[in-house]
């Protein structure tokens, strides 16, 4: 079993770093994350999956708007597809259950219609905004559901790869679109998932007021954490944390389809005003 100071060791990558007399068994759960990407092909009966669904319904909501929805994709053939257009990750292919989270305006535009008000606000992009957060909150929960009964997961940002395509494989209507997937079973004991460390809190933090360079020392320790995390993963990583990220966002190209999103969320009915 793992000790409270092994969990903290681990999502910080530090034998050094302080451990809380203050705990709980949530605390412990949320600590051992890890995104799972292998799984055993039992299937996440409709049971669990209604379990999971309620633990996400009671995350918070925007003014109790309810601006999301979720489709449960189980048939291999769709899921396949959803994989090619989410770049090809065969764990989408794999997973029993995958999980496309929908920022959904629809809804909310059709209620307003049935009680003959106006939604005009639905064309700002705040309410873009909501049904994202709405979503996020929700599926966070999900997972952490999934997580309390030994199921594993793993988000799927890719599924913003190609916006229309996913659209009209999930036959969403105008106003709803996928913000991303979630992969959901029963994980494989023969390739076992670690936890990645995250940055010492110096570095997301702030007492008061926000500040960069105090930033700096804890992000180096960071970079020393992430370069014997890809050692020990065997992972084709080249330099540091920094290095890596920064590769990321050094232009548009490093978006793969997503510096497209504005224009696709407008095609999906997303004036973003």
């Amino acid at each position: 079993m793992n000790t409270r100071a092994s969990l903290y060791q681990a999502r910080y990558g530090s034998a050094e770093v302080p451990v809380p007399s203050t705990g709980s068994h949530l605390i412990d759960q949320l600590l051992a994350h890890r995104s799972v990407r292998a799984y055993l092909p039992d299937p996440v009966s409709d049971d669990t999956l209604t379990a999971i669904i309620a633990a996400a319904q009671s995350a918070s909501s925007s003014s109790n708007l309810q601006a999301w929805s979720v489709v449960a994709v189980r048939d291999p053939e769709r899921k396949a597809r959803l994989a090619a257009l989410a770049g090809d990750q065969e764990h989408i292919r794999q997973a029993p259950l995958l999980l496309v989270w929908l920022a959904d305006l629809a809804r909310l535009e059709r209620v307003a219609g049935q009680v003959d008000e106006a939604c005009a606000a639905l064309d700002y992009l705040e309410m873009f905004e909501v049904g994202v957060i709405d979503a996020t909150l929700a599926a966070q929960n999900a997972v952490a559901a999934a997580e309390s009964l030994g199921l594993g997961a793993v988000y799927i940002g890719a599924m913003r790869n190609h916006p229309e395509a996913v659209a009209a494989e999930l036959a969403l209507p105008p106003r709803v679109t996928a913000v991303f997937g979630l992969c959901i079973g029963t994980p494989d004991p023969e390739a076992p998932a670690s936890v990645k460390p995250r940055p010492p809190q110096s570095v997301v933090l702030h007492h008061e007021t926000y500040s960069l360079p105090a930033q700096d020392g804890g992000l180096a320790a960071y970079d020393e954490a992430m370069r014997a995390f890809y050692a020990s993963q065997g992972m084709k990583v080249r330099g540091t944390w920094s290095n890596h990220s920064a590769k990321r966002i050094r232009d548009a190209a490093a978006l793969t389809g997503r510096d497209r999103l504005v224009e696709a969320l407008q095609a999906l009915g997303f004036p973003l005003k």
